[in-house]
């Protein structure tokens, strides 16, 4: 597995699948990418360098654990682009990832491309999901047979009086078989204190990054899932309407991995934009 050094020392892994002009992939979680696979098909279009963030995957743990603060890991982003020998990169962000995307793309906008954000995080531009808008998604999934155990959690959740995190998994996708089940678990982040340093005080300035954002020349695709809790069509509307370029696309049928329920109508859009 290729590895390059950031620029505080510490020794990142990515891997390559795919051929053509390389495409920078940036996980969620933080999470092992490998969940990612090779994001349903898209490796025929592009060459996918899928990084692992610090700290996960085959990625060294940093000497400094602040460094995992997600304004911190832009540098990690860059330094990866210059290993490639990229003057400009395409980048392809999922979740959680779609904030590190923002932060690099506000701190370097003459290093990016063009912008891909799936199921996108909105932690970076101060864009908050009400409990009643997950609320309102999930009730369309009413007919489900999990259902009812998974909306007792939700409601529990939102109302802060504990509920089954592991119950409501399958409002994370847009159906519930085996191999959802499987994918989903593989998506989780192995290690909390990781999420919770990306997430922690000083990781985000929404302010900065909106009104970087607002002036970014290069065009961007938000994909949401129609049924994503974690990242709610009308929420993910709200972060395109800060860019000046921006395609919103919202996926029928899917979740929070479009690229799992429908590969094929994920990878046709998603080829399309990067052409």
């Amino acid at each position: 597995m290729p590895t390059f050094t950031a620029p505080d020392g510490t020794r990142l892994a990515y891997r390559e699948t795919g051929h053509g002009d390389p495409l920078i992939c940036l996980p969620g979680g933080p999470a092992d990418s490998r969940y990612l696979g090779d994001l349903g098909g898209l490796s025929a279009h592009r060459r996918l360098v899928v990084l692992d963030l610090r700290g996960t995957g085959r990625s060294a743990v940093p000497e400094d654990p602040e460094s995992y603060r997600c304004d911190r890991q832009t540098d990690d982003v860059e330094a990866l682009r210059a290993h490639l020998g990229l003057a400009r990169a395409d980048v392809l962000a999922h979740s959680a990832g779609a904030n590190l995307a923002a932060r690099y793309a506000a701190r370097y906008p003459e290093r990016i491309g063009r912008l891909a954000l799936i199921g996108p995080g909105t932690r970076a531009v101060g864009i908050d999901v009400p409990g009643r808008t997950r609320r309102e998604l999930a009730l369309r999934r009413a007919g489900e047979p999990w259902f009812p155990r998974a909306f007792a959690a939700l409601e529990a959740i939102t109302a802060g009086t504990g509920g089954d995190r592991d119950a409501i998994a399958p409002f994370f996708c847009g159906r519930w078989d085996a191999a959802a089940r499987e994918h989903h678990a593989a998506g989780q982040p192995a290690d909390r204190e990781i999420v919770a340093r990306f997430g922690a005080e000083g990781a985000f300035d929404p302010d900065a990054t909106r009104r970087a954002l607002a002036a970014l020349p290069v065009p961007v695709l938000l994909l949401a899932g129609e049924f994503d809790l974690n990242s709610p069509p009308d929420m993910v509307a709200a972060f395109a309407e800060l860019l000046t370029d921006a395609a919103l696309v919202v996926q029928s049928g899917a979740g929070h991995y479009p690229w799992i329920d429908d590969p094929a109508r994920f990878v046709r859009t998603t080829a399309a934009f990067l052409a």
